[in-house]
């Protein structure tokens, strides 16, 4: 993997925890919750609520797309840096 790529991958995983966790577009946020209504007080509930705790699975999430669908991958990669990018210079404007 080249610099670029690794770099790419790194503002995907965050971009694909921040929508995990926070974002309120639909599907996403039924599944986060039903997700957090079957975790109840456990410590799976963690996996709902720490950045750190979720970004480790996205992250091997996006390990294995890049492996498994190396033409897609980088396509929506770069979907994911686009939005994630605009938000960083959305909050700085």
């Amino acid at each position: 993997m080249t610099a670029t790529e690794t770099l790419v991958d790194a503002l995907a995983v965050a971009r694909l925890t921040r929508l995990l966790q926070h974002d309120e577009v639909w599907p996403v946020r039924e599944l986060r919750e039903r997700f957090e209504r079957w975790a109840g007080d456990t410590r799976w509930a963690d996996l709902a609520s720490c950045e750190w705790c979720l970004s480790i699975w996205v992250a091997a999430g996006v390990a294995v797309a890049r492996r498994r669908m190396p033409r897609l991958w980088p396509i929506v990669a770069r979907v994911l840096v686009g939005s994630a990018v605009t938000g960083y210079v959305e909050r700085l404007v």
